[in-house]
């Protein structure tokens, strides 16, 4: 059978779609590839906060089930944030579960059953990533003269180091004490 994925490319945005602005082109193509990056990354990491997040079996069910949920509504609240800044500067952003398919960087998590322990362990470890990338690309904004991206995404990064904190903190209790 052939593969029939299509490529989903950065490229300049349609005549109707290009948000005038003094950006370079280059700086524009620039953000908004790094952005698009994240945004699909904060589209697998929510998935992944709600499958945990509807499949956690555990003596701290209530406390895991609504922290997971806390977790998962910050991070889908960030795309739309990330997503409109693209568009503010001339950019195009994510069409499709493919093109997410195609930018994202997390693994998908299809294991049939996951520990709690497990859970947040792997959460933290998407979550530190994704941190990672969001200092990366604070970084490029720097470099392409977009200080509004950048600053948005300081403060997203504040909501990635809170939730790591807070994971961190979970994934410390009982046994791990000692």
């Amino acid at each position: 059978m052939e593969n029939t994925k299509s490529v989903v490319k950065s490229s300049a945005a349609p005549r109707q779609l290009a948000t005038p602005t003094d950006l370079k082109p280059e700086e524009v193509r620039a953000v908004t590839e790094v952005v698009n990056r994240l945004v699909a990354d904060a589209f697998a990491l929510y998935v992944k906060t709600k499958n945990f997040h509807w499949h956690v079996a555990s003596s701290h069910f209530r406390d895991y089930h609504l922290l997971l949920d806390e977790q998962a509504d910050a991070i889908f609240n960030s795309i739309d944030v990330l997503a409109e800044r693209v568009r503010r500067i001339g950019g195009t952003t994510i069409r499709s579960i493919s093109h997410i398919l195609e930018l994202q960087t997390l693994k998908d998590d299809n294991d049939d059953f996951v520990l709690p322990e497990e859970m947040i362990r792997r959460l933290i470890a998407d979550n530190r990533h994704i941190a990672e990338n969001q200092r990366a690309a604070i970084e490029v904004c720097d470099q392409s003269r977009d200080t509004p991206t950048g600053n948005i995404l300081q403060e997203i990064l504040d909501q990635t180091e809170k939730r790591i904190w807070f994971l961190h903190a979970v994934s410390q209790g009982g046994h791990n004490m000692e």
